[in-house]
């Protein structure tokens, strides 16, 4: 009965379908048909759904996916606009639905807009039919939120880090890989996955293939949606290094590193001032440094003491270089890339988010 795709699965789905719809009150549901050929073969369509509520009657034309993504409704649309146009000719009242374990926000938006019904498991329905208008809205379920929260994390993040860095440039996977030093395999799973958000548009084929940023604001805004929604602030320790105000705290640091060949990357309030001045004063300096016996003994060269309150340094754990990628080098001091200065800025406290989109709107403009 099921041999189009994972059948097991699309079973799955149209059952908790017509389980959803039994739900309603009022509602009837049942399966009419599955896997019947549309226009002379050429498509086959996933099943048929008998609805009934409030004294109306409608035919869901269902189609199945596992996952979709904006990138994903042209082709459904197409596919279900032939069991439409059939379905016309029958005389029946017919309505096209996808039904899917996960639909992204942006392919519900793009489905209401068409009018195409939808159903996932998170419990999200729209079903737009005459005499009939459902709209359940739960939130994306956790399997995509989990899919997409994990592109800001680990290598995946370097690799949007680095389309940031050069937002307007095209991009294979080899060269893409290297700058954001991370393998090809990570480079080419995080890029499809933009695709399918519609965050990279691409052209050429096969080895020849390029892609590059389409919307640099919308991927910037997605990652500093991830942020805020975690909460997490980062992990630090904070110092008091006595007689100092942050400007020689910064100097100093950035002399002891470079002797003891510490790598190092200022951030927060002080790179940002330093990028896009918007504070009249800063009253601590915040650093990215690997863990280690050297890092243990530049601080120790500061005279620096662990407090908790009234620091003047803050030094952000950092287990990666990665976290350090496309730093400048400005006035004798290494600053983490404009979009790291970005990001931790939203997880710092203060007017920290206020600097934040300061330095977004006059260093990154995007």
């Amino acid at each position: 009965m099921y041999q189009k795709r994972g059948l097991e699965h699309e079973r799955e789905t149209v059952d908790a379908l017509v389980e959803a719809l039994r739900a309603l009150p009022h509602a009837q549901a049942s399966i009419a048909s599955v896997q019947r050929p549309v226009a002379g073969g050429s498509y086959i369509l996933d099943a048929e759904v008998d609805l009934s509520i409030a004294d109306r009657d409608v035919l869901l034309l269902v189609e199945v996916k596992k996952a979709v993504y904006p990138r994903d409704i042209r082709q459904i649309l197409w596919q279900l606009a032939q069991a439409r146009n059939e379905q016309a000719h029958a005389g029946r009242e017919a309505l096209p639905l996808v039904a899917a374990e996960s639909i992204s926000s942006g392919a519900r938006e793009l489905l209401r807009a068409e009018r195409i019904g939808f159903f996932d498991t998170g419990g999200s329905l729209f079903v737009p039919a005459k005499g009939i208008y459902l709209f359940v809205d739960k939130p994306v379920p956790k399997t995509l939120e989990k899919s997409v929260r994990s592109l800001f994390t680990g290598k995946r993040s370097q690799v949007l880090h680095a389309l940031l860095v050069r937002p307007h440039d095209w991009f294979g996977v080899t060269e893409l890989s290297q700058f954001a030093e991370v393998s090809p395999a990570t480079t080419s799973e995080t890029l499809s996955a933009l695709e399918r958000l519609e965050l990279v548009t691409s052209h050429g084929h096969g080895p020849a293939k390029e892609r590059r940023l389409s919307d640099a604001p919308g991927l910037l805004n997605e990652w500093r949606t991830q942020i805020l929604a975690s909460r997490r602030p980062l992990v630090r320790r904070r110092y008091y290094v006595p007689g100092s105000d942050s400007n020689t705290v910064a100097h100093r640091l950035a002399d002891l590193c470079e002797s003891a060949n510490v790598d190092y990357a200022l951030t927060q309030d002080l790179a940002a001032q330093n990028y896009a001045p918007f504070l009249s004063s800063i009253s601590r300096v915040a650093c990215r440094m690997v863990p280690g016996k050297a890092a243990e003994e530049v601080i120790a060269s500061l005279d620096a003491r662990v407090v908790s309150e009234g620091a003047n340094l803050d030094l952000i754990e950092t287990k990666a270089r990665g976290e350090m990628l496309f730093k400048e080098h400005r006035e004798g001091l290494w600053l983490a890339s404009p979009v790291q200065v970005y990001l931790d800025l939203l997880r710092n406290e203060g007017r920290s988010r206020e600097m934040a989109e300061h330095l977004r709107k006059e260093v990154l403009g995007i």
